[in-house]
C-alpha cells in the first residue's frame, strides 16, 4: 500500500514511522531540535508548496530517516492511510 503525502508525493505506507501535526509539536524544543537537525543533515523535503501543517517521519533506504513536509492535515493523511486509497 501506498501513501499520498500531497504534491505528486506517494511514499510506500510501510516506510511511515509518524505523521505529526505540525502546529502542536513544534512548541516542543525536542521536535524543533529534532528538525533543525534533519534540515541540517539534508533530509527535510518541503512538499507542502505552501504553509506545511503536518510532518511525516520515514525510514529510507539511504539515509536512516527522511521527514516530508505537508500542506495536508495529520487527519486526512491518516484517513489516507487507513483507507488505503490513493486520493
Amino acid at each position: 500500500m501506498y501513501l499520498h503525502l500531497g504534491q505528486n508525493e506517494i511514499i510506500p505506507q510501510r516506510r511511515v514511522i509518524g505523521i505529526f501535526d505540525l502546529d502542536k509539536c513544534s512548541y516542543e524544543k525536542r521536535t524543533r531540535d529534532y528538525l533543525a537537525a534533519a534540515e541540517k543533515e539534508g533530509v527535510v523535503l518541503d512538499i507542502s508548496g505552501d504553509l506545511p501543517r503536518s510532518f511525516v517521519v520515514c525510514d529510507h533506504p539511504y539515509h536512516e530517516q527522511i521527514v516530508y513536509l505537508s500542506s495536508l492535515s495529520p487527519g486526512a493523511l491518516r484517513k489516507r492511510a487507513e483507507s488505503g486509497r490513493l486520493e
